[in-house]
């Protein structure tokens, strides 16, 4: 056993009473105020550690996070992000559990677990007085679950300077994640002629059934073939059960595993045309997560990982997925970028969001070998 693991496996109740807290500070997207506790908890966390702490006010959403830790020419850069995808007083009814080796509770799982891997990872680290030969920069966000649209380029900017970039998004059992999809989203809006559902059925021009034949056309652009996929994900139309429909709209999920199809399913969308002729479309919408292609700099860098994690007693495995992480920006710009290093666990978005406690300790292990062996 390393001294990182003894380290840290002892600690492994701190880490769980920790995660404990984290996940009690609810903190949706859309609750800047919420966010702002959690953001609150981590610079006081972070900063007890030794970082230093730059907290980068947003109006929109809540605040983020920028922290340094160590000295060094170069910089790894570490990603996470604080808000969730459940609303405030979910924990009234889901609070953190225990039950034998697993935790459930709202964002337990993604992604309040892998904030207290690099946290712990940086106190084993400092407190062992070990310290990396590059300087460490946590970049920890507020707005991912919404695409990250206020700290985009913060990430940017950040692995831009980085000879890395470290993800702690979640991952499952024994793998590392080296491709994610691109996501776009899109709106589609129709304009048809409203008229008496009876009375003058033949003058109307239903919205809601050109709705109807978009969808369709829609969703079968997917092709798993290609890795492509085409999801309608909400609908609206019509305004009264006797009038014919003169307006509806749809709001459209795409994920890619490539730029090119990424801009030959955009041309796609942005081109649809009304089947009725008396129907009128407006689209809009665009690619908002780069897709991250599998490339020799990412597979270098989860070698690395997996060298690390032989030692550690790890069987390390190359994964990717359907997912958006901002591990797909700093990828698509080139940059060595490694995903999934996070907490072991399922089932992301759903009730039955879980996580391995083991696995705190073990993965905050790999985390800090792996900074240490970056500088080798």
């Amino acid at each position: 056993m390393s001294e990182i693991s003894g380290y840290l496996d002892e600690r492994q109740q701190d880490m769980v009473e920790t995660l404990e807290k984290l996940v009690m500070l609810e903190s949706p997207s859309d609750e800047r105020d919420a966010v702002n506790k959690v953001a609150d908890f981590l610079a006081a966390a972070f900063g007890e550690a030794g970082a230093r702490v730059d907290r980068l006010s947003q109006v929109a959403f809540g605040d983020h996070l920028r922290m340094t830790w160590g000295q060094g020419e170069g910089q790894v850069l570490l990603l996470g992000h604080m808000d969730t995808v459940w609303p405030v007083g979910e924990t009234q009814a889901r609070p953190f559990e225990v039950t034998g080796h697993r935790a459930t509770g709202p964002g337990v799982f993604d992604m309040k677990g892998g904030l207290v891997i690099g946290l712990y990872a940086l106190l084993a680290l400092g407190d062992l007085g070990l310290a990396p030969a590059h300087q460490l920069v946590f970049l920890l966000n507020s707005d991912e679950e919404c695409g990250s649209p206020t700290s985009r380029s913060l990430i940017e900017k950040e692995g831009q300077r980085s000879q890395a970039v470290l993800v702690l998004e979640p991952s499952r059992q024994d793998a590392l994640v080296v491709w994610r999809k691109g996501i776009g989203r899109f709106e589609l809006e129709i304009q048809g002629v409203a008229s008496h559902a009876g009375a003058a059925h033949d003058r109307g021009v239903s919205a809601v059934e050109e709705l109807a034949h978009q969808i369709l056309g829609l969703e079968g652009m997917t092709s798993y073939g290609r890795g492509t996929t085409v999801n309608v994900g909400v609908v609206q139309g019509g305004s009264k059960v006797n009038v014919r429909p003169a307006s509806a709209w749809a709001e459209i999920d795409l994920r890619i595993t490539t730029a090119k199809e990424g801009e030959r399913m955009t041309q796609a969308i942005l081109g649809l045309r009304p089947r009725n002729p008396g129907a009128s479309l407006v689209v809009s919408g665009r690619i908002n997560r780069p897709p991250w292609e599998v490339s020799p700099a990412s597979q270098a860098l989860f070698q690395r990982a997996q060298r690390v994690g032989e030692k550690l007693g790890m069987d390390l495995s190359p994964a990717g997925t359907g997912g958006g992480s901002d591990g797909n920006f700093t990828a698509a710009l080139g940059i060595p970028t490694l995903d999934g290093l996070g907490v072991v666990g399922d089932d992301a978005h759903a009730l039955t969001e879980w996580i391995d406690l083991t696995s705190l300790p073990h993965r905050a292990a790999l985390l800090a070998e792996l900074l240490l062996d970056l500088g080798r």
